[in-house]
């Protein structure tokens, strides 16, 4: 059954008063690889319908009880299990989320926020202000790569032209920004591996990718560009990697204006949507907002002017029939009834005092453009906010424009304001991705499809 977007409300439940746990140390491509070759070869043929785990206790109590043993990170700390309703056609939702969803005879689905990282920095493309539903902070970080030789930025980034011209010459990606890496996240791109952001950038998302695709197609997995691999990403993409594209009316319109910190001064807005058209089209694009604006220099971002932007080819259309959330490699792998592999995201997961689910839980349901119910009694303390605010949707909200509900109460995939953060601060249980990773995804997933979390 084919998810029908919907727009509820969205509780987010003890979450963190202070800011994301950062992780220690970057992995190396090779331990990357090895772990998600470890964990591809171990489940890659399970039945997708798999036997329902007992998934650990949540970081969170639903709205409707009292906060329990708050720890120091905002979880409750609260063993017993919380509190669900069974939603109209069996799908259990929590008390709130079904409210919402029944107001609005939609099906069910629910929030939240965060996730780790272990690579460096390059500036961000979500322009919000706003923090996260989990209020975490992130280190700068370039989003697709993630490795601190981002602060030795190339005086000239790469061009349009030396992009289309880059081919391998052997050996791993180079340090730092370069053509060959930007034609080398496109490739992935295009084959369902997302390195993120696309920036040109080297480091652990990429590499994590490249170990991903590697282990997929049956090579052996080192996170490394090599010829094997790099035949493999050309055979069938010889289109140009780059294209032009025409600003439109609906790209300069229904931009926010600086968006605030503070949640009473979000609430008061109709929207926390994007705040530049060179943002926005970023995303569109799958592009660092800064690599897009290196791309087109002198760009007014003016309707009727025409930009370089990249081609990330034709959205996925196979549906999911199961997917895996690996923590060890911070990718969620989606595959299809014969069990092969046809995505493949970077994500935040939770840290170790505010862990995601272990285990297995279904979809419940998926919400388009979702808004945030802000409650300080039991969601983190937002400055010196003390009454239920109701945020505003956009893809610069809290869980950005997707929350995709899981079966395990407050915990589900979503979208973020900050794509750049990902694989750089941890979540607190739920598993964050980029706007548009999620958007494909909740287009291919339905109620009943199953989520197992790989420790």
């Amino acid at each position: 059954m084919t998810p029908t977007p919907i727009r509820l409300s969205l509780s987010i439940l003890a979450l963190a008063a202070s800011g994301a746990v950062a992780q220690q140390g970057t992995p190396s491509g090779a331990d990357i690889a090895a772990e998600t070759r470890k964990v591809l070869e171990g489940t890659a043929g399970q039945d997708t319908q798999g036997q329902a785990a007992q998934p650990a206790p949540s970081e969170s109590q639903p709205q409707q009880q009292p906060p329990a043993q708050q720890d120091t990170q905002g979880g409750t700390g609260a063993e017993a299990p919380p509190a669900t309703v069974t939603a109209p056609g069996g799908t259990a939702a929590q008390p709130e989320t079904l409210r919402m969803l029944q107001q609005g005879g939609a099906q069910p689905v629910e929030a939240q926020q965060g996730t780790p990282d272990s690579s460096g920095a390059s500036a961000s493309s979500g322009a919000s202000g706003a923090s996260d539903a989990s209020g975490s902070a992130t280190a700068p970080s370039d989003a697709s790569s993630t490795e601190p030789m981002q602060a030795q930025t190339p005086k000239v980034p790469p061009t349009p032209e030396e992009i289309e011209a880059a081919s391998y010459q052997g050996g791993p990606l180079p340090d730092g920004q370069s053509a060959i890496t930007v034609k080398t996240q496109i490739l992935l791109d295009r084959a369902g591996i997302s390195p993120g952001i696309i920036d040109g950038w080297k480091g652990g998302m990429s590499e994590s990718a490249i170990a991903a695709f590697e282990t997929r197609e049956g090579f052996t997995a080192d996170g490394q560009l090599d010829s094997q691999v790099w035949d493999a990403l050309t055979a069938t993409q010889p289109a140009p990697m780059l294209q032009s594209y025409t600003i439109t009316e609906e790209d300069v319109t229904g931009l926010s204006d600086p968006l605030p910190e503070d949640y009473a001064k979000l609430a008061e807005l109709d929207q926390l949507g994007y705040t530049s058209v060179a943002e926005k089209l970023a995303e569109r694009f799958h592009m660092d907002q800064g690599f897009l604006e290196n791309l087109n220099p002198g760009t007014g971002w003016r309707q009727g002017e025409t930009i370089t932007v990249v081609d990330p080819g034709p959205a996925l259309e196979t549906k999911v029939a199961r997917i895996e959330v690996r923590k060890g490699t911070s990718r969620l792998a989606g595959f299809d009834e014969s069990g092969r592999m046809i995505l493949n995201y970077p994500v935040t997961v939770g840290s170790a005092q505010t862990p995601s689910p272990s285990g297995t839980v279904e979809v419940v349901a998926v919400a388009m453009d979702p808004t945030y119910t802000y409650n300080p009694d039991v969601n983190f303390q937002q400055g010196d906010n003390d009454e239920v605010l109701i945020l505003p949707p956009g893809p610069n909200g809290p869980v950005g424009s997707v929350w995709i509900d899981l079966s395990k109460p407050t915990y589900g995939l979503h979208g973020t304001s900050e794509p750049d953060s990902l694989f750089q601060a941890a979540s607190h249980g739920c598993v964050r991705m980029t706007n548009w990773d999620a958007e494909e995804l909740a287009l291919l997933v339905s109620e009943g499809v199953v989520v197992e979390f790989i420790e």
